[in-house]
C-alpha cells in the first residue's frame, strides 16, 4: 500500500477496514492520530484560507502598491447560540506588515433583516473562502476583538488578539 492508499483510506475511516484498523489501536495512539489529523485539518483550512485571499488581492485593480498583508474581522452569528466566527469579508489589504486601525468607527447598531446578511454574503464572498474561514473557526474559536491576519507572500495565517 502506497502512502496515496492509505490517504484515502484514512479520509473515510467509517470504512470497515478503516474501522477494524482503529479498533486495535490503544486509546494513546488514538489521541494522538485525532491531534495530529486535527492539526492537518486546521493548516489545510488555512492554506485554502491564504489562496483565496490571495486571488482576491491578484483581482484588484492596480491603484498603488501591492498587498502584503490582509485582515477579516469576526462576525457574531447569533442564529446559533451567539457564536464567534470570522466574517467572509476582507476588512483591510495593507501594503505594509503594520496592522491598519480596524477599530469601528461608530457605536451605532443597525439591526440587518434576517435574509440580506445572507445575500451579501452569497452575492459578494467567495464560497472557498467562507467556508474555509467558518471550518478554522470551529477548530480554533476566535474571540470577539480578534483579527485574522494573512500575510500573502509567505501565505501565513494567524489570529492576532488586540
Amino acid at each position: 500500500m502506497n502512502h496515496l492508499d492509505l490517504a484515502a483510506l484514512l479520509a473515510e475511516p467509517t470504512t470497515p477496514l478503516m474501522r477494524a484498523a482503529l479498533r486495535e489501536l490503544p486509546p494513546k495512539a488514538l489521541e494522538t492520530l485525532a491531534s495530529a489529523a486535527e492539526q492537518a485539518t486546521e493548516q489545510g483550512w488555512r492554506q485554502v484560507i491564504a489562496e483565496r485571499t490571495r486571488a482576491f488581492a491578484d483581482a484588484q485593480p492596480d491603484a498603488g502598491p501591492h498587498p502584503v498583508t490582509a485582515y477579516f474581522t469576526t462576525t457574531e452569528d447569533s442564529g446559533s447560540g451567539a457564536s464567534v466566527g470570522w466574517s467572509p469579508f476582507i476588512a483591510a489589504l495593507s501594503p505594509t506588515e503594520d496592522m491598519p486601525d480596524l477599530r469601528h468607527t461608530e457605536t451605532t447598531a443597525r439591526m440587518v433583516p434576517f435574509g440580506e446578511a445572507a445575500q451579501a454574503e452569497e452575492d459578494f464572498a467567495d464560497p472557498q473562502l467562507a467556508e474555509a474561514l467558518q471550518r478554522l473557526a470551529v477548530l480554533d474559536p476566535p474571540a470577539h476583538a480578534d483579527v485574522l491576519r494573512v500575510h500573502l507572500p509567505t501565505s501565513r495565517v494567524t489570529r492576532v488578539k488586540p
